[in-house]
């Protein structure tokens, strides 16, 4: 009998983070609301965790193999597998300590094929979860996101301000046009309900709040209320108080991009990673990724 018969296979992934809430951040991000499913993509360049609504609003949170203080990968491809995104996070809030950035490592898979997770750097005591997994639903839609046109027809603007706008713009079952122009350079939110309300961001005039802006021509789409409002909801408090800036893009067809930062530095405690003026690399950050496809009819949905 040849010993690969008599050993346990060897799982495809062990990983160990050293700032669990870090994480949580990132995913409670992308939760808009209860019951959400969760794909788990896994490969040599880290974890990609993809949620989806009813195929207008996909979200990902990329958590690149540099945020781990142990990665190693041996599957042969890209392991696929389901989760129910709630409880994933409350897993992983059981070995979070307020107040302490605790230390756990992750295991897939495990003999039934589960998720599991386990306190380490601890002597006194092991907390330890097992997560069942499932095989995922087909992603109704994995958009290969293409630029409108030779220029990138996007805009960087500061975290808070964005999560504001799109909060005061709420009308129930409401749409909202987005506007970028180039003269004069702005971005326009319209909401459209009971009434109108429109937020302008003034390239010149509001330069510490739009910190970046790229447009050749004027565009103009509408996209649902609660997809966009989805994509600021749950933002964590350190982004908003790390002054973070938000990046929105259009793309092809007039699909949304949002893309946004979360730290997963330990808090105030120094990190190879992080230098003496306080600069965090981007291997210390999350990235977390929405996209929102627009609302079309014969009146909407075209560049002008």
């Amino acid at each position: 009998m040849s010993s690969s018969a008599i050993e346990p296979e060897s799982p495809d992934l062990v990983c160990q983070l050293d700032n669990v809430q870090g994480v949580v951040d990132a995913l409670n991000s992308v939760r808009w609301k209860r019951g959400q499913d969760a794909v788990l993509e896994l490969s040599e360049h880290g974890i990609v965790l993809i949620v989806e609504e009813t195929a207008c609003l996909q979200a990902k949170v990329y958590l690149q193999r540099e945020l781990f203080v142990r990665y190693e990968y041996s599957a042969e491809g890209r392991p696929r597998f389901g989760v129910s995104l709630g409880l994933f996070v409350d897993c992983l809030n059981t070995f979070s300590v307020q107040g302490h950035s605790s230390a756990i490592e992750i295991r897939y898979p495990g003999p039934d094929m589960q998720l599991l997770l386990k306190s380490v750097e601890t002597s006194d005591s092991c907390t330890y979860a097992e997560i069942r997994t499932r095989i995922p639903d087909t992603i109704s839609w994995d958009y290969n996101f293409e630029p409108a046109g030779s220029t990138p027809l996007s805009f960087t603007v500061k975290s808070a301000a964005l999560k504001e706008a799109i909060d005061d713009l709420e009308w129930p079952g409401s749409s909202i046009h987005l506007i970028l122009q180039p003269t004069p350079p702005s971005v326009t939110f319209r909401g459209e309900g009971h009434g109108d309300l429109q937020i302008d961001f003034m390239c010149y005039a509001n330069t510490d709040l739009l910190v970046a802006f790229h447009c050749d021509r004027q565009v103009s789409h509408r996209y649902k209320y609660k997809f966009l409002r989805a994509t600021t909801s749950r933002l964590p408090s350190s982004v908003i108080r790390d002054n973070r800036g938000s990046k929105l893009t259009i793309g092809r067809g007039g699909m949304l991009k949002v893309q946004h930062l979360v730290s997963v530095a330990k808090p105030a405690i120094p990190h190879p990673h992080v230098d003496s003026a306080g600069y965090q690399q981007p291997s210390r950050i999350a990235y977390i990724e929405f996209f929102v496809k627009p609302e079309v009819d014969e009146d909407d949905g075209n560049d002008t």
